[in-house]
């Protein structure tokens, strides 16, 4: 059972799932299990000391004899060193967020790496497909961490008119029913954050997993507006201070409080004063399992919903 697209030839994956570059959440561990599933595992890089990134790197090859790849986060200040790091040690390909990886597309396409940049917007998808991007993620503001303006609903169709090259949708996904949705709009393959959080391989805090899995519909909020940079997350104490500064217009004392949160939360298990990032899909999530199981789940329940709407037909049809 698979669905065969131009993303899946690209990855050179069974499946076009590709787990979420989650930093401090997507370890080697979790990179290594999603690409042995038959997806495509990445590391979250994220503000990762570049020793630190080699050895992940070298010990998802060590797990996974499978294509996977690193997540590049751009605004990080030694960003120069990880892109160096990774043409060095090799991976099969990086997704990049957080500004426009145009400095490094040749190196990065002359070591044979595929280059997958997120994007929250139409304008930038197409100046990354003229400068090179192997395939578009478009993420949507259901996403958890730092995120855009629109929804995958709207977003994805508008990526797949505007571009030539295969499109991701990632945001609100957890599930095989948004698999088959994110294929209605257009898209060859889904990325999937916050349900793989849940991974029994993910190495975040227990605490933040049980966290995740009790969370309702209303449950995430998004902080930072004022610093330009907003944010998905679960309700917490850290998120309602936060919340109080945005209306208080105090970006930097945002920025001061947030530094470090992250990692609090997820290693540390912090649920009050931590960062705890996660997307909408929150609600979907049910208990912790392997990432093989999640990845069967969702490709066999994709297939099911799409088996079933192809046959369903109209009163024209009968």
């Amino acid at each position: 059972m698979a669905l065969r697209t131009r993303l899946t030839e690209l990855l050179e994956i069974e499946h076009p799932i590709i787990q979420g570059g989650m930093a401090w959440t997507a370890t080697a561990e979790l990179a290594a299990a999603v690409s042995n599933a038959g997806g495509f595992g990445i590391i979250g890089a994220g503000q990762m000391p570049t020793e630190l990134l080699r050895q992940q790197v070298r010990h998802a090859k060590e797990l996974t004899d499978r294509p996977f790849g690193v997540n590049l986060m751009l605004l990080t200040p030694h960003i120069d060193e990880l892109v160096e790091m990774v043409l060095k040690e090799g991976v099969h390909a990086v997704t990049t967020g957080a500004g426009n990886p145009g400095k490094y597309m040749s190196s990065l396409k002359d070591h044979g790496i595929k280059v997958l940049p997120i994007t929250p917007s139409v304008a930038l998808a197409k100046r990354l497909e003229a400068i090179g991007a192997d395939a578009i993620i478009g993420e949507g503001m259901e996403a958890g961490g730092h995120i855009g303006e629109l929804t995958t609903m709207v977003l994805t169709p508008q990526l797949v008119d505007a571009v030539t090259v295969p499109v991701v949708a990632a945001g609100g996904i957890a599930d095989g029913r948004g698999i088959a949705a994110a294929f209605a709009l257009g898209a060859e393959g889904v990325q999937v954050g916050t349900r793989f959080m849940c991974a029994s391989e993910c190495t975040i805090h227990p605490d933040v997993k049980e966290r995740i899995i009790k969370a309702r519909d209303r449950d995430t909020v998004v902080t930072g507006y004022s610093t330009g940079h907003p944010v998905r997350v679960i309700k917490n104490k850290l998120a309602k201070t936060i919340a109080e500064l945005d209306r208080q217009n105090r970006p930097e004392e945002i920025e001061t409080l947030g530094s470090g949160k992250l990692a609090l939360c997820m290693r540390e298990g912090d649920l009050e004063m931590g960062s705890l990032m996660a997307g909408q899909s929150a609600a979907m999530v049910e208990r912790v399992q392997p990432a093989a199981e999640i990845v069967d789940e969702m490709i066999a329940e994709a297939v099911e919903v799409m088996g079933r709407l192809a046959r369903t037909r109209g009163p024209a049809d009968a």
